[in-house]
């Protein structure tokens, strides 16, 4: 009797502690941590936090296939998940596990970086690994990625997981379009190479996959010779006609510029000191005389890569790109830096919110892909209605040509051979009820979104968050069926990536 009563008494005990007795039991070259677990339950979104039954730090890629396999194994009736958690940068509760398992990826070990200077120039790297970290390692090559992201301390398998996209993207397309190789765990705890000609088909359905098929712990990505610097530019437009024309022209100009980029700055006063930082204006009495009057502006922001043996020649070039366009000319300001600096430029931004306690914050922000056909009756709404008064953070606002991504890949863009993304980098103030608020922003947000939906613009989010599955179905489309079964294949019991609320586990998927 007694015996029966211990065994009642650690049953019920594992029942309220929510964690199988089983993953204590499993051999793991890292470990799993069942107490240290807040920290998965948080992002930067800042606003959803689920937190988990324990948190796997991996020293090896089969740490990740031992404990994804082993759920696995234990079929239906368990409700654990597991969710791959980078740096953190999710905006709604995408990278966290609700009761589940998280899997720190920064702690995954295994062969170091590997830089391959050959003819066809690519780094080996880990799924958990920074982008800034593959930055700094290449450039003592001579090398460097061809595609970015605007913020460089973000992993690898998180960015692949949506696309990875920054002004460089318009020439060589996301990030997911120059990788060559990757190593994945399924959700059924294989470890599977995978590449254009082996395994394309889950090659293809990992890239902006928002991690439904498989954990990316390893990556081949293509690589550039770098540049030693970067002349870097901003011109200001008051109409955004002009501005959008311009734009479109740069992106399939032969000779054009590196990286194009715009932004637009609402009603904002002393604008010029807000905006040109570290710039300096090529002619400054002119600068020193425009005034902003509060009005909405449009900000082109380029740059030009510089070799130190072609400088002169990248200046001319520069100069007769300018040339064509029709920014206002009091507005051109220059600044020349490293290339370092240049693509790490927002991290200096980051240390001066950090130091203000202003970046663990909540950040609704909302990312939208717009047709090209729709931008101008998309500008004209948000720009000069729902967000006449007031934002609240960046907004970025630039084209992308479609035939720089792979259709092959999981994500969703619209249909026209130009679209814009249109990012509301927004930040909300703690305890605010004003409009630099959370619930404020969240509701400009939906106003957005809303009348994306009633003037039918075919938008398509970026870094997708939706609650049910039908406004998933909608959100794919024509690829939703495509989606549902790579998901049945690769894995069919649901483990994988449950904060995207895309597949319940054990539920069916169509």
């Amino acid at each position: 009797m007694v015996l029966f009563l211990c065994c009642i008494t650690v049953k019920i005990n594992l029942c309220f502690s929510g964690i199988p007795y089983s993953l204590k039991t499993l051999t793991l070259d890292g470990h799993l941590n069942f107490d240290e677990v807040h920290n998965a339950a948080r992002d930067f979104g800042n606003r959803y936090q689920l937190l988990p039954s324990a948190v796997l730090h991996p020293n090896s890629v089969s740490d990740i296939a031992t404990t994804v396999k082993h759920i696995w194994e234990m079929g239906s009736h368990s409700e654990l998940t597991v969710a791959a958690r980078g740096h953190g940068h999710s905006l709604q509760g995408q990278a966290q596990a609700h009761q589940g398992v998280v899997i720190n990826m920064e702690s995954l070990q295994g062969p170091k970086m590997q830089v391959y200077a050959e003819n066809s120039s690519y780094v080996d790297v880990s799924g958990g690994e920074l982008w800034i970290n593959i930055l700094h390692e290449s450039v003592k090559y001579g090398l460097a990625p061809k595609s970015w992201t605007d913020y460089l301390h973000l992993t690898v398998g998180g960015t692949f997981s949506n696309a990875g996209i920054s002004g460089q993207a318009f020439q060589h397309g996301p990030q997911i379009s120059n990788v060559h190789q990757l190593e994945v765990v399924t959700g059924k705890g294989e470890i599977i190479n995978c590449s254009e000609k082996q395994n394309s088909e889950l090659f293809h359905s990992v890239l902006g996959g928002l991690g439904q098929f498989g954990i990316i712990t390893r990556a081949r990505i293509s690589l550039e010779p770098a540049p030693d610097m970067v002349k870097w530019i901003r011109v200001l437009y008051s109409d955004f006609a002009t501005f959008a024309r311009d734009q479109e022209y740069l992106i399939s100009a032969e000779k054009t510029f590196d990286y194009i980029e715009g932004f637009v700055m609402v009603n904002r006063t002393g604008l010029l000191n807000n905006w040109r930082s570290s710039f300096d204006p090529q002619d400054p009495v002119q600068a020193s005389q425009f005034k902003s009057d509060g009005q909405t502006l449009f900000c082109l922001e380029l740059a030009k890569y510089i070799n130190k043996d072609e400088k002169d020649l990248v200046n001319q070039e520069v100069e007769s790109s300018l040339s064509v366009l029709n920014y206002i000319p009091s507005t051109l300001f220059l600044s020349e830096v490293s290339y370092i600096e240049f693509l790490d430029r927002v991290h200096v931004s980051e240390v001066k919110l950090r130091s203000k306690g202003l970046w663990e914050v909540p950040h609704p922000w909302l990312n939208l892909f717009i047709p090209q056909s729709k931008i101008h009756d998309f500008a004209r709404e948000v720009f000069g209605n729902i967000l006449a008064e007031t934002s609240n953070g960046p907004i970025l606002i630039y084209p992308l040509n479609k035939s720089k991504w792979d259709n092959r890949t999981s994500v969703v863009i619209p249909e026209e051979d130009v679209f814009y993304l249109v990012a509301f980098l927004s930040s909300a103030v703690p305890s605010s009820k004003g409009t630099d608020g959370l619930e404020h922003i969240l509701t400009q947000n939906k106003r957005i979104l809303e009348y994306c939906e009633t003037a039918r613009l075919g938008v398509k989010q970026y870094l997708p968050h939706y609650t049910t599955q039908e406004q998933w179905r909608s959100h794919f489309g024509p690829q939703w069926e495509v989606f549902v079964q790579r998901k049945s294949t690769y894995d069919p019991l649901a483990i994988l990536a449950p904060g995207q609320r895309i597949f319940q586990k054990a539920m069916p998927f169509s």
